[in-house]
């Protein structure tokens, strides 16, 4: 698992960065200012959580049969999806519904999967 959250991490990175600059300069021009701090904070936390990601990565080659740790990475990728993602789609587009659930609802499930994740990852550490 450690392999693989760290490739996780390295996509996750590469795509923050090019969400970014695509909100920066493809959107910038297009969003109004409330929409593109919306989706600046979508970029900000892809951010954050793609470096705690990485942590777990590097963590699991020590505890590579942590389960809260493999759990905390899992929590910060469905965290990424959801509360990024949702950001994102909120802010550039004119999708308000999935489904039967309004985009805006999505969003505190991904920031409850970061604060799990966050949370996974302390219990974790008692293991080393």
């Amino acid at each position: 698992m450690a392999k693989l959250f760290i490739q996780l991490a390295a996509i996750n990175g590469a795509l923050a960065v090019m969400i970014g600059a695509f909100g920066a300069h493809a959107l910038k021009a297009r969003l109004t200012p409330e929409l593109l701090s919306v989706y600046e904070t979508g970029v900000q936390y892809h951010f954050w959580h793609t470096l705690a990601l990485l942590a777990v990565g590097l963590l699991a080659f020590q505890l590579p049969d942590s389960r809260a740790l493999i759990a905390s990475g899992i929590a910060f990728i469905i965290g990424i999806i959801l509360f990024s993602g949702s950001l994102y789609l909120l802010a550039s587009t004119d999708i308000r519904q999935l489904g039967f659930m309004p985009v805006g609802l999505i969003t505190p499930f991904g920031g409850m999967s970061f604060i799990i994740g966050w949370l996974l990852l302390l219990i974790s550490s008692f293991k080393i």
